[in-house]
Formats: structure tokens, sequence, C-alpha cells
């Protein structure tokens, strides 16, 4: 857990999320914050323009039983979402994988916001590997980039 804190770059999606393929032409840059709790949860928050204007979405995941693996826990049945550390040098970048019911989703995460040519080569074998195709495969914008949200826009 304590390798992937820090700040890091939302480079790369894949996912069969219908909102992400309606709204794909609206991604904006997302910075993720990951600090390290009682040396083990993760508090994540994530900040990303909506409408114009930034927001800070703060979300925990907890340890699960093997190494490298999380656990976000969602309001209501159903809503836990499980997120596995795929691969990563923690230095420059990390390719997780996040479950929720059936469906799987991978992102790639970037020290910065532009990763070399190699790792988003590995990053499209994983998605391949999990059965999404380039067709359900979205990067993000490397510029445009926020740090911090006022205290109304908040989402925990």
């Amino acid at each position: 857990a304590m390798q992937l804190a820090g700040r890091w770059f939302l480079v790369g999606m894949a996912s069969r999320c219908s909102y992400l393929a309606e709204h794909s032409h609206q991604l904006e840059a997302t910075v993720v914050m990951v600090t390290v709790l009682d040396g083990q949860s993760l508090a994540v928050s994530t900040f990303r323009k909506m409408d114009g204007m930034c927001w800070e979405i703060r979300q925990r995941y907890v340890p699960a039983r093997a190494s490298g693996r999380f656990l976000l826990k969602g309001r209501g049945y159903g809503s836990k979402v499980d997120m596995v550390v795929g691969e990563t040098d923690h230095s420059s970048y990390a390719i997780l994988y996040y479950q929720k019911g059936r469906s799987i989703s991978v992102k790639l995460y970037g020290r910065s916001s532009r990763v070399s040519d190699a790792i988003v080569e590995k990053f499209e074998q994983r998605v391949k590997a999990v059965g999404l195709s380039e067709d359900f495969t979205y990067y993000f914008p490397t510029y445009g980039f926020c740090d911090s949200a006022d205290e109304f826009h908040i989402l925990d």
C-alpha cells in the first residue's frame, strides 16, 4: 500500500461502461492523490473538472485478504468494488483492475500525465487479456488538471 502513495495521473481506462462511451468526448484530465491510512487502507482523492468546476471525490479502499487487493464498500447491496493492483513499478506507472459484479474495468495511472509507449502497450495487452478491445479504451487529456477543490465541491 505504501508504494501507491502520492500523486497519480489517470492516463487511460478500458471499460464497457455505457456512460463512458456516450461521454468519451467530454473526458477531463484527472489527478488522483493516494494517502495510506493506518499503514494499509488507501484514502483516494480524485480531482477532476465537472462543468468547468474542480471537484474532489473521496473514496476509501480497505485491504482485502490478498496482497495488492483492496475493497471499496459502496452504499447498499452489491455496490462493492474490488480493486487489484495488476502491475506497477511505483515510480512511473500502475495498472489497476476494478471489478463490480460481473463488469471489469482496467485503469492506467502514471506518475506524470504521459507514459512511455512501452507502458501503453502493456496496458493494452492487459485490456485485451480481460476481453476488452480498443473500442472500449479511452485516453484522458494531458492538460487542464486541478489539484484542489473548495469545500462546496467535495463528494465523499
